[in-house]
């Protein structure tokens, strides 16, 4: 699998680049689809590079992603993102940020989360299409990565939460905005 390109904003953040809008319809996600196209990460490890902790993509991490209390509730142009964001979700790992602990409290979580959770912030950008023609600008996305640290000392991709649009006047990232390409 390709590489996608990590650009850096005009703040310095580096961003995911998602190459297209694979899962276009904002109102009715399908989210088997979704999970069906996670499943080829399912196995993988990435590290992480502010931190160099090792992720893990387990078996748990696609159904997790598409039928979290957080995606059932999740409409419109953020589930849109949600769905595409499944393109980019090795670079978002490798380029999260600001990592935060939480110890577990919920017994249901008590094998998979033992060791507590790991949250990151992470950003990605979907292209804007016009008829169908891709304009070259992007919008950006925040969110963020919650990491389960399992009993057997491994951490655990689990989900992919609170996601937001750039809410400032340079929402869009545009080709001549880009900084620099890290690859």
């Amino acid at each position: 699998m390709d590489k996608l390109d990590i650009v850096t904003d005009e703040s310095g953040n580096e961003v995911v680049l998602l190459p297209e809008i694979i899962f276009s319809n904002k109102q009715n996600i399908n989210w088997n689809d979704v999970e069906d196209y996670l499943g080829k990460y399912v196995g993988e490890l990435i590290e992480i590079a502010e931190t160099r902790d090792i992720i893990y993509i387990g078996n748990k991490f696609p159904d997790e992603y598409g039928g979290s209390s957080y995606t059932r509730k999740t409409k419109g142009a953020r589930a849109k993102a949600k769905a595409n964001a499944a393109q980019g979700i090795r670079e978002m790992v490798e380029i999260a940020t600001d990592k935060v602990y939480r110890e577990n409290h919920k017994e249901k979580h008590s094998e998979d989360a033992h060791n507590g959770w790991f949250y990151y912030v992470t950003r990605f950008a979907i292209p804007l299409y016009n008829n169908e023609k891709k304009t070259g600008e992007y919008n950006v996305y925040s969110a963020c990565l919650v990491v389960n640290h399992a009993a057997n000392g491994k951490m655990y991709l689990y989900d992919v939460v609170g996601i937001k649009k750039k809410r400032v006047t340079h929402s869009r990232l545009s080709s001549s905005q880009v900084v620099q390409n890290r690859f």
